[in-house]
């Protein structure tokens, strides 16, 4: 009878798992677009040429429609961090050893990581998670939330059960739910784990239908012979997985990894809790269209930190219809482009909040209302 229980349990908690996360992802709203219009009137009020500022302009109108606020500080930001290793490793495909995820996230924590020192220089916290190491150790700076160590090798079995993958996602959902209630205005979404790029470009090759080869770059830097591997790998992984394209958390599931699964609920949660989120390179992006996949309305809570030099980002970015506030030409992920993004994002703010208007400016702007009538009829404010 105790076995029987415990398995009943077990049902139960699985499908209140499912339930709950299929509640945030019905129950994600539209950005207020009451707000994006009273923001974009002030925008052209302004004491400039309308549109001069361009991305920035946008970027504050969006802010405005997300937080329901006309103007917007972001003092207090965050990039979380998913830390997992993938069975996937096995085939020899990776640039790096597996051990490097666990160092990596450690170094995250004293601070020494790409993305540690430019978030530092850019006023930004990380929240480093434990989702799913190839390694038993407690830090008081990583939070530990691991589903287990490693997933399986996609090459030969599914990454991991529909359950696990769910458990990822409310992981993340919970990560921005803890960050809202700590008072962080914008998140950024990085990640850590050797052979994600495999995971990432099998994800997007299955949910777009771009041949694998279009997908597929060298990730953190292999040799030519591990690269023809490396698509060779993939392409088997989606052929024996046979991910559901319509069902996002099966392909996770079959084809994915854990920090996957959790970076695609930091974008759902980022929705759900509507709180601006930063996409930053390969892995990130193809995290937040699977969110986008789950439900449309994330988009319009997403922006682009930098346009990744990875192949498949493109595809992504096409998918989402987004564009990158910066080109860099980086490639390190961690979440290292996020920060810049929140600096510029910043003076973005300061433009909304701070400048001054024709009126206060002592400036007739008559002159303007026939082109500021030709763009409030224009429905694409924020895109």
């Amino acid at each position: 009878m105790k076995n029987y229980n415990e398995e009943s349990n077990k049902i139960i908690d699985k499908n209140q798992n499912e339930n709950r996360l299929r509640e945030i992802i019905d129950q994600i709203e539209d950005i207020n677009n009451e707000i994006v219009v009273k923001a974009n009137e002030r925008m052209n009020s302004l004491a400039k040429p309308l549109n001069s500022l361009g991305k920035l302009e946008q970027m504050a109108v969006k802010l405005s429609g997300i937080t329901g606020e006309i103007k917007n500080t972001l003092d207090k930001r965050a990039i979380i961090i998913m830390c997992s290793d993938n069975g996937v490793v096995e085939e020899g495909i990776a640039s790096a050893p597996q051990y490097v995820t666990l160092a990596q996230t450690i170094n995250f924590t004293k601070g020494l990581t790409g993305v540690a020192v430019i978030a530092k220089a850019n006023n930004t916290d990380l929240k480093v998670i434990d989702i799913g190491i190839n390694s038993d150790f407690e830090h008081p700076l990583v939070l530990n939330k691991k589903i287990r160590k490693s997933t399986n090798n996609i090459a030969k079995e599914n990454a991991m059960t529909y359950d696990e993958a769910i458990n990822g996602i409310l992981i993340g959902i919970e990560a921005v739910k803890n960050a809202k209630e700590e008072g962080y205005k914008i998140l950024g979404v990085g990640e850590m784990g050797i052979g994600n790029t495999s995971t990432s470009s099998a994800i997007l090759s299955s949910l777009t239908g771009y041949k694998v080869e279009d997908v597929v770059g060298y990730g953190g830097g292999i040799l030519e012979d591990a690269f023809k591997k490396k698509i060779a790998v993939i392409k088997r992984a989606i052929e024996i997985n046979k991910p559901k394209i319509d069902d996002p958390i099966d392909v996770i599931a079959k084809i994915g990894g854990f920090d996957i699964a959790g970076m695609t609920g930091v974008f759902l949660g980022a929705a759900y809790y509507k709180v601006p989120v930063v996409i930053d390179g390969f892995i990130s992006v193809v995290a937040a269209l699977l969110a986008f996949r789950l439900n449309k309305k994330t988009r319009d809570y997403m922006f682009t930190s930098h346009g990744s030099k990875e192949l498949g980002f493109k595809v992504a970015m096409k998918e989402l219809n987004l564009q990158a506030i910066l080109n860099l030409d980086m490639g390190l992920g961690e979440g290292s482009g996020c920060p810049l993004a929140f600096s510029i994002m910043d003076s973005a703010c300061a433009v909304m909040n701070n400048m001054a208007t024709f009126k206060e400016a002592e400036i007739n702007d008559s002159y303007l209302d026939e082109l500021r009538a030709i763009q409030k009829n224009n429905k694409n404010i924020i895109n």
